[in-house]
């Protein structure tokens, strides 16, 4: 591979890329790194037709940190560059894509979007869920917001609408949608969400007159009306039913006499899904479907076939120029390939499992790189609140976290400016480069790897956190002391007078307990900081912030001491004896014998990485 400078005003940003808006991006938190040491990781380009130019394919917001750098008087900009083929923009999207999922998850609708392109561009479903190490289903499901109104799909993009909704009003047709998204926009009307819109939609409501596709005036049946509808509804579905499979079926066999080489009906729980099939004209072979739903609406699409029967038909017949090339006959059959595949796994696991220092490298490795069998995700550090985000942030222990993920990511090789170390979700290291950097590191760095790796994953408010905080033994005020964003969050008038006599004394939250909380928490922090002649309360946090955790009143509600009783309450049960109340009687399986005794730590080297 080779990495060339190229001058910012010979690049421009491609139409491939994933990320293509024209908007600017926010670069805010890089630029400070580019105006000082530019950019470090390479961007990925491809020749854009003019002369000596190029357009970037991933890395569009290096290139605007570039520009800003360049505004502000950095002289001489240049990007490195990876360049790629010129032509083939379905491969230039999922090099966007893969590099983008690496640094910032994109939202589900920036990813339909991109699903989409690619789809156009002549990818499979198969192909992409390979590419992305995601299930066909995954891929399937985002596809599935090609279903959704426009106007449903950017309320979505913009966290107005939950995902549980959205799944509802995938499967919902266009009229329900409309429906539904007039209930949405209206000031004083509620729209239903999650199961409550499944009910909505699904759930035994009757069939309005708007679905029927046969003549109202030759039916039969009763229909329903009163003065607060515009349309009414049928009284008896199952004779609706006769009346609407009739109709159903005449146009079905005016279809085929029209010239149409099939037609067909799509029933309830099936419903068509426009990105598994390709538009193809009539003359070409393209067929029609019917599309019906449990509340009755017909939809007719016609001119369509699956995209493996569009793939076949664009091959041509078996002579002529663009017929397609008999496929060679392969030297193994699946069924063989399997015996082959499971045999030689089954050896190399057995062999693995006898050497626990390959099997941690390995375990990390998966941890880092991913896996279509782990799904690791990476501790959100974010809440709703600016200002409680700000104050992580910026704390001590974000800061000590930041400098220790560093250094692991330059002992692997990986960007510094790379977000997390963990990233399973996208698979977009290569694992077995990975492994083998892995098992030329010394056992002791590979357990900092690690460590960092686990810190990532690490749940927040979960009992392990309790366990393991009064396990380390950590003493909060090494990390916290009180902020802005505490102060502001401190409201409860009881717990703000105990806080008070805690940091202050008895006396003084007696004599204040009537004032408002602005003072309460004032004479606080005088008392945490020493001002206003007030003594310095030294190492300070809040009850609910120690390990172990306790509260300031009995009525309950502390996510951290509940949590903290789960965790006792665990370790009890762990510690009862099981089976016949003998708690010494255990048995050692045979397959267990010798572990510990053979292999014995690697001997390459025993030096840490630096805190």
């Amino acid at each position: 591979m080779q990495i060339d400078l190229i001058s910012i005003d010979r690049l421009s940003v491609s139409k491939a890329n994933m990320r293509p808006g024209r908007k600017a991006p926010d670069v805010s938190d890089i630029l400070p790194s580019v105006i000082k040491r530019g950019v470090v990781v390479p961007v990925i380009v491809r020749p854009n037709g003019a002369p000596d130019h190029f357009e970037i394919v991933a890395g569009k917001r290096r290139y605007f940190a570039s520009l800003a750098a360049q505004a502000q008087g950095k002289e001489n900009v240049v990007l490195p560059c990876i360049r790629i083929a010129a032509n083939d923009d379905a491969d230039a999207l999922e090099v966007s894509m893969i590099e983008n999922m690496l640094r910032q998850d994109p939202d589900p609708v920036t990813q339909w979007e991109s699903y989409t392109r690619l789809v156009k561009e002549g990818r499979s479903v198969e192909g992409i869920a390979a590419t992305f190490a995601l299930t066909e289903l995954q891929v399937k499901r985002i596809l599935a917001l090609g279903n959704l109104l426009p106007r449903i799909r950017e309320a979505f993009r913009a966290e107005e609408i939950d995902a549980e909704t959205v799944k509802h009003l995938t499967v919902a047709s266009k009229a329900q949608q409309k429906a539904w998204i007039a209930l949405f926009d209206g000031e004083d009307s509620y729209a239903p969400r999650g199961a409550q819109l499944k009910a909505w939609l699904f759930g035994g409501g009757a069939i309005s007159v708007k679905a029927a596709l046969f003549d109202l005036a030759a039916y039969e049946g009763q229909i329903v009306t009163n003065l607060f509808e515009e349309d009414g509804t049928f009284a008896d579905a199952d004779t609706f039913w006769l009346a609407q499979n009739a109709e159903i079926e005449r146009r079905k066999a005016a279809y085929l006499e029209d010239g149409w080489s099939a037609v067909e009906v799509v029933t309830p729980p099936a419903h068509f899904a426009t990105w598994e099939h390709q538009k193809t004209p009539k003359r070409k072979g393209g067929r029609v479907y019917i599309a019906v739903n449990a509340r009755g609406e017909v939809v007719f699409h016609e001119g369509y076939l699956t995209r493996k029967e569009a793939q076949r038909a664009r091959g041509g017949g078996s002579t002529g120029e663009g017929a397609a090339a008999k496929p060679t006959r392969p030297e193994l059959t699946a069924p063989l390939t399997a015996y082959i595949d499971l045999h030689r796994h089954a050896a190399v696991r057995t062999e693995l499992a006898a050497r626990p220092s390959v099997a941690l490298r390995v375990m990390v490795a998966h941890a880092i790189a991913g896996s279509p069998l782990w799904s690791v995700r990476v501790q959100d550090q974010t809440s709703r609140n600016a200002a409680i985000d700000e104050s992580v942030e910026t704390s001590l222990a974000e800061a000590r976290f930041d400098e220790r993920r560093r250094a692991v990511l330059a002992c692997l090789g990986f960007d510094p400016e790379r977000p997390t170390l963990a990233s399973t979700r996208y698979a977009s290291d290569p694992i077995g480069p990975l492994v083998e950097r892995l098992l030329e590191l010394p056992d002791p760095v590979v357990l900092e790897v690690a460590a960092v790796v686990m810190a990532e994953t690490l749940a927040s408010g979960s009992e392990l956190i309790e366990t393991l905080g009064t396990h380390l033994a950590v003493d909060m005020a090494q990390y916290w002391s009180a902020d802005a964003a505490f102060y502001d969050l401190l409201r409860d008038r009881e717990v703000q007078n105990a806080v008070l006599a805690e940091v202050g004394g008895a006396d003084l939250a007696n004599a204040n307990a009537k004032e408002k909380g602005k003072v309460v928490k004032g004479l606080i922090e005088d008392c945490l900081t020493g001002t206003n002649d007030r003594p310095k309360k030294e190492a300070w946090v809040p009850r609910w912030m120690a390990f172990p955790p306790s509260a300031y009143t009995q009525r309950g509600g502390v996510a951290t001491v509940s949590a903290a009783e789960r965790a006792r309450w665990i370790a009890e049960q762990d510690r009862l004896p099981a089976g016949s109340g003998d708690p010494d009687a255990a048995v050692a399986p045979a397959a267990m014998d010798g572990i510990g005794q053979g292999e014995q730590p690697s001997d390459a080297g025993d030096k840490p990485l630096a805190a």
